[in-house]
Parts: structure tokens; sequence; C-alpha cells
């Protein structure tokens, strides 16, 4: 049996990350790996998760298992995370909520449970997204189609191809949507267009399908929740994906949560009951030390603020990184401008050159990023920003 298989080739970014480990270069960058990182170039656990997890340590009494759900308070704190706790979904109970394995695992039990109700129904993805939702998303036999998000050409979202081609989507269709700090590219949607992409859903009879994985890193905990909470004010029925990966600095604990808005109550009761036997048939039930960190902060006031204080220096480093890249380039001397760096948000972002350009950056600078140019601006640093600007402006040479 075994003799059938065929090598598959390494990730490209994880073999970036190999690459980079293995660089002599004292001056070398990672731009590719996308984890925060703070000004020392290290992802730190945040003192309110240290905090959280001490106390679990003092409390815990159990090791047992926690049901397919996962922890219900986990799952109630986050829907109120997500929708704030007055939101009328909530309310109406028309939520189901459950705990998964990170934004992955919400991602593909999402799309299990889409097949359960629609066997191979059809998603829209922009282009371009984030690479793992092809194999997550298809892998369930979902059909994807691609509609055109990100332009090169003016660095900007292309709002008027994107409308164009999900005007073509049929009723029933799903489209997939960033809530905020779009990957890879970092260019968000406007409340204005968040609003006219919410009338073409109800319009055309879409399923809208929300992954908001850096909820806090663009403009805030609240704002970048803006075109998720629009959406469930106004549709029947909703699909949301959500990572604490990003926020919490939970990356190894794989902590994250799915959420299907049905239409009213007892159709929420039915999504529940199919949503958790997917579940049951896939990883059974989720890890439990994710899920107490995060409903230990979100459930203490103290807690809550510290945490909260952390991700504002973390989004406010992020942000002030962006102006320090594109004054950098500008000082270094190009014609080219890379002010959209500065309009962006979240951790990522295209700096749209060439892949010979991207391979000279890692060959002559150890500068590492993706082949596409997407860049992690939380590697940019006070010691490196400049010599990751001349560097680019000698490639563009």
């Amino acid at each position: 049996m075994f003799n059938q298989l065929q090598a598959v080739p390494p990730d490209a970014l994880l073999k970036l990350t190999v690459q980079y480990n293995q660089d002599q270069n004292p001056l070398k960058v990672d731009l590719g790996v996308g984890v925060y990182k703070d000004e020392q170039g290290n992802t730190p656990i945040m003192a309110a998760v240290s905090v959280a997890e001490q106390i679990i340590l003092d409390q815990q009494q159990t090791k047992s298992y926690i049901g397919s759900a996962g922890s219900a308070l986990y799952c109630e704190l986050s829907a109120n995370l997500l929708f704030s706790k007055d939101h009328q979904v909530i309310k109406d109970q028309r939520i189901s909520v459950a705990q998964t394995p990170g934004g992955c695992g919400a991602l593909r039990m999402a799309a299990e449970f889409i097949n359960v109700c629609s066997p191979n129904a059809t998603i829209w993805v922009s282009t371009p997204t984030w690479v793992n939702h092809v194999p997550l998303l298809a892998g369930a036999g979902l059909v994807l189609k691609e509609y055109p998000y990100y332009d090169n050409s003016t660095k900007s979202v292309d709002f008027a191809g994107m409308m164009n081609t999900l005007n073509t989507a049929a009723a029933g269709d799903l489209v997939l949507l960033h809530g905020c700090c779009h990957n890879p590219s970092g260019a968000d949607l406007s409340i204005d267009q968040w609003q006219q992409v919410v009338a073409l859903v109800l319009a055309k009879n879409l399923i809208p399908f929300i992954d908001i994985a850096y909820q806090g890193l663009g403009d805030g905990i609240e704002e970048d929740a803006y075109g998720l909470r629009l959406m469930a004010d106004s549709v029947p029925e909703m699909i949301v994906a959500s990572s604490c990966s990003k926020n919490f600095g939970l990356y190894r604990e794989r902590t994250g949560t799915v959420i299907i808005i049905s239409a009213n109550s007892e159709r929420a009761k039915i999504s529940s009951s199919q949503l958790f036997s997917t579940i049951r048939g896939h990883y059974s039930m989720p890890p439990a030390h994710g899920a107490a960190i995060v409903e230990t902060i979100l459930n203490s006031d103290s807690l809550y603020r510290q945490w909260s204080g952390e991700l504002t220096v973390m989004r406010s480093r992020l942000a002030d990184n962006r102006i320090a890249l594109a004054t950098g380039i500008k000082a270094a001397g190009t014609e080219r401008d890379f002010d959209f760096i500065t309009a962006e948000k979240g951790m990522f972002s295209f700096l749209s050159i060439s892949a010979e350009q991207v391979k000279r950056l890692k060959d002559q600078y150890s500068i590492y990023m993706a082949g596409s140019s997407r860049i992690n601006i939380a590697g940019i640093a006070t010691h490196n920003v400049d010599y990751v600007a001349n560097a680019i402006v000698n490639v563009l040479k």
C-alpha cells in the first residue's frame, strides 16, 4: 500500500523557516512566518495568559473530557467577544457555538457542516486568500470559486471587481470574507464597502462565511468586529470561524471557535446537533488548556483589562512598524510609493515586487519572505528597519 505514495513538496513557508534558521548571517531578518513578534524578534507569552495559566494550575481538579462542543463558558464568552453580549442573535438564541482545535479546526468543521447541509456546495474565496483556506474547505468536499479582491496595481481592494464577480454567484452559494486584517494583503473593506457587501449578500441570497483570526490587531477589539456584526444584524444564516492564536498568542494551544447562525432558535437547536455530531465524527472533542486560558481572561475584569492593554501595545507596534518601513524606504531613495503599507491593517502586506527580487533579498541580504512578496510586519524592528528598507530599494534598482 505505502509503495504507491509519492513525496509531497514541503510547505513553502515552513521550508523558508528552515532556511532562515540555518542562515549564519547575523543581519538576517525573518518576514515570512505569520506569528506576532516583539522588538527582540520573540513571540512572547502575554502576561495575562501567564496569570490565567497559574490560576488554572491552582484550581484545576480534573483532566476529564470536555465534550464535543468544548467548554460552555468559553463558547459563551467567545461569542460575546465577537458579537457583543447584547447582540440580537445571542438574545434570540440563534447561534450554535463549538470550541475547536484552532482556527483551522473551526474552518474545517464549518466546511464539513456545510457539506452535510448541502453536498458539493459552492463557496467563493478571495484572490488572494490565506493559502490554507483552499485545502481546508475543498478537502471537505466544497466547490471553490474565486472572486478578485486585491489589485496589485492600485495596492488596494479591487472592490468593483469583487462586487461584479459576486453578483454572478447563485442563490445559496457561500462567500468567504475576512473579518479584518486580510491575510495576506492587509487591505480591509471600509465601513461603506461592508454595507454594500451586506446588501449584495441579501439581494443574491448568499450565505456569508466570515473568518476572523485577527480581532484586536487592526483598529481595536470592537472596531475589528464591525463587518461581522453588521452582517449578523442583517442575514438569516451565517457562519463564523475565529482563532485565539494571534490576539491571545496561543499559537501552539490550538484554540478556535466555530459559530453557526440560524434563522431562529428552533433551527439553531437542529444546527447544534448536526455540528456537534460532525465534530464527534472527526476529532471527537477539543483540547481544553487554551480555551481555559481564554475563558479565565474573558471572565475576569482585571485580566480582561490587562489582556486588552497588551493587545493595544501589539496593535500599536504593528501600525508603527508600517510607518517606519514606508518612511525608511522613501528615505533610502526610490520613486516608487510604498505609503500604501501604512493604510493597511494587521500583520501582513504585499511589497508587490517580483519573485526574482524576493529571491535577491534572500540570497544577497538574508531577508526572508513569501515568494508572493507577502511580509510579516511584526518582523520589522528598530534595529533592522533601515537595513530592510535599503535592501528593498537596492533590489528595485
